[in-house]
């Protein structure tokens, strides 16, 4: 194929892997509701990239050429999905180490009734923060604070958006979130420097919601009980040893991010220290993980340290006794360095839960290591197989072209994104794939027009990650009216946080503030064109 039988493509051609991409995941989320995250989404990714692959083709593009687009698009979001790994391991020791738990713990002390839909946006944001996920929040911690608040008589609407608008904050601002990493994976940026420049506009929006609701707070005070919060912070109370010392933790981490030290060492030094610290506050924890997962068909130790169950053949043909059996556990409990290293190897590779007896209260204490992290990062390297065809084939730049046209100024550029993932997760009901479609589409754009990255995975998280609760037939509206037992509808009105963040970032660019450029790291107010 010679380079003058190569053509662009028209807008419609560019438009159809897109419309087939929407039609195909809103009938997929219909038909697989949130299952449609552990694979069936991936798989309507690739069909799309089959779709354009044929429009390319079409239009003279070689597959070499497209196979080169693909591989240079995966190598791009290689750095974040290592740091999404590392994540996954970080959350896992953190959650063993009692650091998550201790967040959790003195979290639920700030609750006061009578400022309960402040303490309760403020509670929500700070588990989220410490979990990365405003769902496994809004399910647990969330559940409670609604009851509280529903015993308060507070209307029920507006404590499903104070726990709504908190927990996205949390999920936001953590490098723990999904989201919070696949948005600078998809513009070009790295995780800190996203979350960092975030906060311009995400710090600003969670005041505005708190002083909101600290005023209808007040306005609708009354007294009540307390007992849920008392009885989650028991239950943690007996699974962990809960102090103050495990904040060093964290702030080591947050010490290394803000002398810049980069993501990756940052994470894994937060990773082995949260792997330490589980060994030293924990030991009992540590011990009854550890005999708990040998005796697990899952986790077979070499050198006879299996600890078997009641029951099962041994090698001469006889079987274990109860008896036998309580004698190797006893034993097993006693060699701690074996069950330290095997409780933390799974931590941080694997699923790993701490059971209390309150299902709600679990749910809050399990992760899935590195593991949990596999649906995300398939994910993302199905984006960006679509994402590397589109690109090879010029179909991105003709789609953008065509909305650029009417985006003249900054402030035009970022509100076409910002109502670009409005439009995904109202049309694809998939949080995801609001931050995804978009980010490959203006990536370039904004490289462009002289725009650093986080412009774009700020305007991406600020609109696309927050909104897609707010949408009922969204795979995040839905699960959370249906946790929560409060319709979207209801809710919806009163996630302030969630409606202010994407006016928020609009009118921050609308201003000019700290519009941050290429190749500097300072804001270039009067070059940008407002």
């Amino acid at each position: 194929m010679t380079q003058s039988s190569v053509r662009k493509p028209h807008l419609w051609e560019a438009l159809l892997p897109m419309l087939f991409l929407i039609l195909a995941l809103s009938a997929n989320v219909y038909i697989f509701g949130d299952n449609s995250l552990s694979g069936s989404n991936q798989i309507i990714l690739l069909l799309a990239a089959a779709v354009a692959a044929l429009v390319a083709g079409r239009m003279g593009i070689t597959w070499s050429t497209m196979l080169r687009g693909i591989v240079k698009s995966i190598s791009s979001a290689m750095g974040s999905i290592l740091i999404l790994l590392l994540i996954g391991s970080l959350a896992g020791t953190w959650l063993i180490s009692g650091i998550v738990p201790a967040m959790i713990y003195y979290g639920l002390d700030i609750l006061n009734p009578t400022i309960f839909l402040f303490a309760a946006c403020v509670v929500s944001a700070i588990v989220s923060l410490a979990t990365g996920s405003s769902w496994t929040t809004i399910a647990t911690v969330g559940v409670a604070l609604l009851g509280i608040g529903q015993a308060l008589g507070i209307s029920e609407g507006l404590i499903g958006g104070a726990i709504i608008s908190g927990a996205y904050f949390g999920d936001k601002m953590s490098p723990l979130s999904d989201t919070t990493n696949l948005a600078p994976a998809m513009a070009g940026t790295d995780l800190f420097t996203h979350i960092r420049y975030m906060s311009i506009t995400t710090v600003p929006s969670i005041i505005i919601t708190l002083i909101i609701f600290l005023i209808l707070g007040f306005l609708g005070q009354g007294e009540g009980s307390v007992e849920r919060t008392e009885q989650i912070q028991s239950l943690i109370g007996q699974k962990f040893n809960i102090t103050g010392w495990l904040f060093l933790v964290p702030v080591v981490v947050i010490v290394l991010i803000i002398r810049k030290v980069a993501a990756i060492p940052a994470l894994l030094v937060g990773t082995l220290l949260g792997g330490i610290f589980a060994i030293i506050f924990q030991p009992n924890l540590m011990r009854d993980l550890g005999v708990e997962m040998r005796a697990a068909d899952a986790y077979v130790v070499a050198g006879g340290f299996t600890v078997p169950t009641e029951g099962s053949a041994k090698d001469d043909g006889t079987y274990y006794s109860a008896g036998e059996v309580a004698a190797m556990q006893t034993e097993a409990r006693s060699d701690f360095g074996l069950n330290s290293f095997i409780t933390t190897m799974v931590a941080m590779y694997g699923d790993i839960s701490v059971s209390t007896g309150d299902d709600d209260v679990d749910g809050l204490l399990s992760t899935g290591g590195m593991y949990g992290m596999l649906n995300t990062i398939w994910l993302i390297l199905c984006a960006m197989v679509l994402g590397g065809v589109l690109e090879s084939a010029g179909m991105l730049h003709r789609i953008t072209d065509a909305v650029i046209k009417r985006a003249k100024s900054t402030t035009g550029l970022i509100g076409s994104t910002a109502g670009t993932c409005v439009f995904f997760n109202v049309t694809a009901s998939d949080q995801y794939l609001s931050i995804v479609v978009p980010g490959r589409m203006y990536a370039d754009t904004y490289k462009d027009r002289g725009l650093a990255p986080e412009n774009l995975s700020r305007t991406l998280e600020d609109s696309g990650t927050v909104t897609s609760v707010l949408v009922p037939w969204n795979t995040c509206g839905a699960t959370q009216a249906s946790v929560l037992g409060v319709a979207t509808l209801v809710y919806a009105p009163y996630c302030f946080f969630n409606i202010i963040s994407p006016i928020m970032t609009v009118a921050i660019a609308a201003i000019r503030f700290r519009i941050r450029k290429l190749n500097t790291t300072e804001s270039v107010e009067d070059s940008v064109t407002a």
